[in-house]
Order: structure tokens, then sequence, then C-alpha cells
């Protein structure tokens, strides 16, 4: 039982740069970890980094030094630090709470949330 709200998406340049933010509450339960994910038209919905409650990361392939996630467990927020961004990383960012153990990230099962839309133009 735990309550997310994404928030700062929007229209940016390539090149540009975008922070969005994640705040949770509520009771996390064994769920230890919350990660952002994206999904573009006709796309499956794909990890780009996951943060546990002692701030290990892990980050996608295609993120290389691009972005950063951060977690400030006293303000119950999770960051996602976005550079350098490409029209491929247009989508809807997602975050979600989830399950992280041997350095992977499950999300957990239910509903999503309307996310963030993120557009980058050429």
């Amino acid at each position: 039982q735990v309550q997310l709200v994404e928030s700062g998406g929007g229209l940016v340049q390539a090149g540009g740069s975008l922070r969005l933010s994640c705040v949770f509450s509520g009771d996390t339960g064994t769920l230890n970890g919350l990660g952002w994910l994206r999904q573009s038209p006709g796309n499956e919905r794909e990890l780009v980094a996951a943060i546990d409650s002692e701030e290990t990361t892990k980050y996608a392939d295609f993120v290389g030094d691009r972005i950063v996630i951060s977690r400030d467990g006293a303000k119950n927020t999770v960051t996602l630090l976005m550079d350098k961004l490409k029209p491929e990383d247009t989508a809807v960012y997602y975050c979600r709470a989830g399950k992280y153990y041997d350095g992977e990230y499950y999300p957990a099962a239910g509903d999503w949330g309307q996310g963030t839309q993120v557009n980058v133009s050429p």
C-alpha cells in the first residue's frame, strides 16, 4: 500500500535536461525499491533506473552517463536527473515501487498511474 506521484516532464530540445521527481507515501511493506520506467507508443514499458532503501542503484544499458537516480529518504522523494536528452527518450515516464535484490528490480503488480510525459525535439 504505497502512493506515488511523479512530476517534472515537459518539452525540451535534444541535448537539454530534465529533472523528474517521484514523491512516495504509505507502507511499502517488502517493496524495498523504487524504479523509473518509461513507455513510448507501440512499445512495452522498460526500466530506466532503480534504487533501493540503501541507495543501491541499477541502470538500463542505454543510460550511459546521461541519467542519475537518487533518493532522499527524509523527504520521501526519488529523483531522476536526465541530461543530454535525445529524441528517442520521448516517452511517458512512471515511478513504481518494487523489489530490488540480486542486482535486479521487479516492479510491483497493480494499476499504473498517469506518469509524466517527456518530449524531446530534434
